[in-house]
């Protein structure tokens, strides 16, 4: 998953036609470390569809709270600079519930 530091960079990068799911997570966070095993498999999955994207939230404060980003692990999908849908909650999220997001985003993204 590209890692982003730069709120410029987020604002960038979302900016593209391309599907793009941004996952807000942080280091110490035990829900962020759960799904780090199978995100790789999930982005191989929808590799043709989807970019994903890290920011760890401690690194870009400002910028989480601009997206109300409370609870961690959260994914917002976004496409040609506007947010489409997100997945944002304190609970622990399993791979299947990532990938129902992720279809829907696909969905939404699809029907623009």
């Amino acid at each position: 998953m590209n890692k982003i530091t730069e709120e410029q960079q987020f604002r960038d990068l979302i900016n593209q036609e391309k599907l793009a799911i941004v996952v807000f997570k942080t280091t110490w966070c035990g829900d962020c470390h759960y799904i780090n095993p199978f995100m790789p498999e999930v982005e191989e999955q929808y590799k043709d569809k989807v970019t994903f994207y890290e920011i760890d939230r401690d690194e870009l404060p400002d910028l989480c709270l601009e997206l109300n980003i409370l609870g961690i692990p959260s994914f917002i999908a976004y496409k040609n600079g506007k947010e489409l849908i997100r997945f944002v909650n304190k609970l622990r999220k399993s791979r299947e519930e990532i990938e129902q997001f992720v279809n829907r985003a696909v969905d939404v993204s699809e029907h623009l």
